[in-house]
């Protein structure tokens, strides 16, 4: 943890309150140096555990990562395997560690297609970091933003098919709070690491005003230096939400 860091952004004013990350480069990362795909991703997972310490020392209110989109499946099935394995082991391990450390841990996404033993765990790690009060992290595992918004409409459809609202009451709030982490504040500031300049049906309906900060940095070298660059570029920026500067600026 860079102790400089956290004492040049606590107490900031203009930080994001929530923050998505794309976490995009494992495998390249790995390539580069001869090693197995694997290894990337394990180098991954522990820069997962320093971007949330930095997020909650900077009294960051919500991390979002997205760890396995519903696209990923069509990856060879050996890697396939290695991530479910691994996801497996990170949540029995980190857990009590995020628990410790007052973070609230949610999974987001259609969960019903991991298996039996990785439902289990995901549903006990929720639960032993239940009634924490400090960052929230969510993790974002067999998720796709189209998704998202279909289930949220599904669940809206099925309201008026009981009569509990008509269609004329759908608004933009009605699927607002229904889609995944309605009970969170929006969401400030997404960032792509890998150098891709694309959101990959990540938070769609989420990341409508959203910031966006892309950087070459592969996720396994994303450290708080990274993270910080982010932060400030998100802090210089203006936000009109569809006002003129002048607006803002007066307001």
């Amino acid at each position: 943890m860079n102790a400089d860091l956290i004492k040049e952004f606590s107490g900031v004013k203009g930080l994001p309150r929530h923050v998505a990350i794309i976490l995009d480069g494992n495998g390249r990362w790995a390539q580069r140096q001869g090693k197995l795909r694997v290894m990337g991703h394990k180098a991954g997972v522990e820069r997962v555990r320093d971007a949330v310490k930095f997020a909650s020392e900077l009294n960051i209110e919500a991390l979002t990562l997205f760890a396995f989109s519903s696209e990923n499946w069509q990856r060879p099935q050996a890697e396939v395997s290695v991530l479910m394995e691994l996801f497996f082991t990170v949540l029995s391990r980190e857990a009590k560690r995020l628990s410790r450390n007052n973070v609230k841990l949610k999974i987001i996404g259609d969960t019903s297609r991991f298996s039996q033993k990785l439902q289990d765990k995901i549903a006990n790690a929720e639960l032993i970091t239940a009634n924490n009060t400090g960052l929230v992290l969510n993790i974002a595992a067999n998720y796709g933003g189209r998704w998202d918004i279909t289930q949220a409409c599904q669940t809206v459809a099925e309201k008026v098919q009981q009569g509990l609202i008509t269609p004329q009451d759908i608004t933009e709030d009605t699927i607002n709070q229904h889609v995944s982490m309605s009970q969170l504040p929006e969401l400030d500031l997404l960032i792509r690491t890998g150098g891709d300049c694309r959101v990959s049906n990540f938070l769609l309906w989420q990341c409508a005003y959203a910031e966006f900060y892309f950087t070459d940095c592969l996720w396994p070298d994303f450290d708080d230096t990274e993270f910080a660059k982010a932060l400030s570029e998100f802090m210089v920026t203006q936000r009109r939400f569809g006002c003129t500067g002048e607006q803002v600026t007066t307001d």
